[in-house]
């Protein structure tokens, strides 16, 4: 069993904001840190860190953000991107776990994070498996429940006969504070030096003087209680008795009872289902239920990591209209991060880039951030190319002075190539200012330390790893792969019919996209088409030579136990194996390789440590090695960035067998199924899609299906037909 990595986060506000007794929505953090160290890394390192164990462990560490600035604003929706493995999942939970000094302790933030475990006290994130999904939602926040704990220990106090039963309430709650603020100031002495580390020492003496006495006063004999001590610290229990009735009231718990059933109906709760055990739930539920417990909470910074990986589309469109209608209502600032294109640019209004370790921002939603960064990739190209030209010809004239200031021994000649020279060195650069002006010396280079303008430096594409499919092995005849006709299926002839009166052919180079919310039958087909149940009614035909890939929802967690049951399991050797030695080394190697897992990742990394989006890497290259002619995908994006969805798009455009798609995500059904470049999202230049059909003749078979009630109907209009009947929905249930 391996152990957790171990987050040590550093920056320059550790010195003046720790002890801030005042939440905030905004986060102004500079000179951010971000180093990830396992235990094993530092077990091996102890003998050496002594002394200066703090910048070994950096050293020893992997740094995820160095010199970053973390800046976020009151009530503003950001959405952070950057390639799979940068940090970014790493970087929310630092935030959360209050990690980052700079960050103010009392700043309340709630996160969904991308996985869950299970605590020794049976619950998994915050989630209570033992109650009921209304009362683990109503639960979740965690001020409000200290609140009710306090009120029901110093009702329970007042309620008995006993007179100093509130005196030892009290006490014990001084107590508690003064544990914590001992703890705040421990940290606070740790971090600062020079005068401030004095003051925080002082701090820290003042603090375990605090904890000292109240832990006296605790432990008084009631015979040594005064009468006057008995009446002031009862006075001092009512009072607080009283604040935090008050404080509940102006909570309004009826309120908040009805907007946690509206958020579960919208994540699609049934009402029945509000009142079964959160530990009978299925993981992607509990997710939906962990989901509804950050939305209910209203906290002053919202941390969203790939909230709609196991929601349907209805989901989807429901948390889009959600968050949209929250920014309005509230001062939440919300920083989120998603696969889905189409829910980042409906939800965010500014774009946080993780990249080179640095953290930089775009004003504008991510179809804003994609256009401009072509324009400035264009803009700049064209800077740049104009002014080498530019600067070859004026180091030829150089040249060319030069060599006859020296024959001729011109001192004119020679003057004005050091002149050029000079400009050539200080004057070649940038050539536009930090706020996008023409760019003045006597104003934008002033300084000793500045001597020259800056590079040109054209942004390059932020993208994922290519990855390429092998062609589909020929068939010997013609005729369809697979073919379904009049398929009806039930589990037992008294239960309800999931499937009724489905037909689909599918022929070689065909594109079929299957959409449908969670429930409607869109597994049951697919284990039908694979093979894995047998229809109740109807026939169900494939051809004789038929090859078949099938990437199954489950495919990632897998290959996760797979890697956890053998620890030295490899993406190379696991391969290796499975191809019966079909495949050498080298085949098996460029396989792999062409999916985006190159070199030593392949060979040397073993399987339990790669990332959800190299596993999926790896998922793909177990079922393309033997070239099949059929691709039947469901829910292949779960793992992957945005970047790495865009080259499986269009990998999967240039295939030349066929592909069933299952998926919610909106932008691949566009993009691989109706082949449409996507307006507000440019594709790979490699993209293949029905232009490009046209021109060659080759028109491809392309449907959508939405799976609804047993049935499955084919969309004329694709994805925005279904997308527009599911927001007249959304649209129903936010008004009620």
């Amino acid at each position: 069993m391996t152990s957790a990595p171990t987050i040590l986060a550093t920056c320059k506000q550790t010195r003046f904001h720790l002890l801030d007794d005042n939440p905030s929505p905004e986060i102004d953090v500079e000179g951010l840190v971000i180093t990830v160290t396992s235990a094993h890394d530092s077990a091996e390192d102890a003998p050496k860190t002594k002394g200066k164990g703090k910048s070994k462990a950096k050293a020893t560490g992997r740094e995820l953000i160095s010199d970053g600035h973390l800046r976020l604003k009151g009530g503003i929706h950001y959405g952070l991107i950057g390639r799979n493995g940068t940090g970014k999942s790493t970087l929310l939970r630092a935030m959360a776990e209050k990690l980052i000094p700079g960050i103010p302790h009392p700043t309340r933030i709630a996160i969904l994070q991308q996985t869950q475990d299970q605590d020794e006290s049976g619950s998994s994130y915050g989630l209570n498996l033992e109650k009921t999904v209304l009362e683990s939602v109503l639960g979740s926040d965690e001020s409000r429940n200290e609140a009710v704990r306090l009120l029901d220990f110093l009702s329970k106090c007042f309620d008995t006969e006993d007179p100093l039963m509130p005196v030892r309430a009290i006490r014990k709650i001084r107590h508690e504070q003064a544990r914590k603020k001992l703890f705040l100031a421990q940290k606070n002495a740790n971090l600062k030096s020079g005068a401030r580390g004095l003051q925080a020492r002082k701090d820290l003496k003042t603090a375990e003087a605090k904890l000292e006495s109240t832990q006296e006063l605790l432990a008084e004999e009631p015979d040594a209680i005064d009468a006057e001590a008995v009446q002031t610290d009862t006075q001092e229990a009512a009072e607080m008795l009283q604040s935090l009735q008050a404080q509940l009231e102006d909570l309004k718990l009826a309120d908040i009872e009805k907007e946690a059933r509206r958020i579960l109906l919208g994540l699609g709760f049934k009402e029945e289902a509000h009142q079964r055990k959160v530990g009978t739930l299925s993981g992607g539920w509990r997710m939906r239920c962990m989901l509804a417990s950050v939305l209910i909470q209203k906290p002053d910074v919202m941390i969203l990591d790939e909230p709609t990986n196991f929601l349907d589309l209805l989901g989807v469109v429901w948390l889009e209209n959600y968050l949209q209608q929250l920014r309005e209502t509230s001062e939440t600032t919300i920083l989120l991060v998603s696969h889905d294109r189409d829910f980042v640019n409906a939800v965010c209004e500014e774009i946080v880039i993780l990249r080179d370790q640095k953290l930089n921002y775009f004003r504008g939603n991510l179809a804003a951030y994609e256009q401009d960064h072509e324009e400035q990739k264009l803009y700049l190209g064209r800077m740049k190319e104009a002014q080498e030209r530019q600067i070859a010809h004026m180091e030829a004239s150089i040249r060319e002075n030069m060599k006859i200031g020296k024959k001729t021994n011109d001192e004119n000649k020679l003057r004005q190539a050091k002149s050029r020279q000079k400009k050539v060195d200080d004057r070649m650069g940038l050539q536009v200012s930090a706020n996008g002006g023409r760019f003045k010396v006597n104003r934008d280079l002033v300084g000793y330390h500045l001597t020259a303008r800056a590079e040109i430096e054209v942004p390059t594409d932020e993208r994922g790893a290519t990855m390429s499919l092998p062609d589909a092995t020929e068939l010997r005849f013609p005729g369809p792969l697979v073919s379904l006709e009049g398929i009806k299926f039930q589990y037992k002839r008294n239960e309800p019919v999931i499937l009724e009166d489905i037909n689909m052919v599918v022929h070689i180079g065909d594109r079929v996209g299957i959409m449908g919310l969670n429930g409607s039958g869109k597994t049951t087909l697919i284990r039908i088409l694979t093979g894995q149940l047998i229809p109740s009614k109807g026939k169900v035909t494939t051809h004789s030579r038929l090859k078949m890939g099938y990437y199954g929802q489950h495919s990632v967690e897998e290959l996760q136990e797979r890697g956890r049951e053998e620890p030295g399991l490899t993406a190379l050797s696991l391969l290796m194996a499975e191809t019966d030695e079909s495949l050498n080394e080298g085949a098996v190697r460029g396989l792999l390789s062409s999916m985006g897992l190159q070199g030593r990742i392949a060979s040397d990394v073993p399987v339990g440590k790669l990332s959800g989006g190299q596993l999926v890497r790896l998922a793909l290259a177990r079922i393309v090695w033997s070239a099949p002619q059929l691709l039947i995908l469901d829910e292949v994006t779960t793992h992957l960035d945005f970047h790495t969805v865009t080259a499986l798009a269009t990998a999967l455009s240039s295939f030349n067998g066929a592909i069933i798609l299952v998926s919610h995500d909106r932008f691949l059904i566009r993009s691989v199924v109706e082949g449409k470049r996507d307006t507000d999202h440019k594709l790979d230049d490699d993209f293949e899609g029905l232009e490009e059909e046209t021109e060659e003749s080759t028109a491809r078979s392309r449907a959508v299906y939405v799976v609804k009630a047993g049935n499955m109907n084919k969309q004329p209009n694709g994805v925005e037909q279904f997308e527009q009947s599911l927001v007249k929905r959304v649209q129903k249930m936010l008004t009620k």
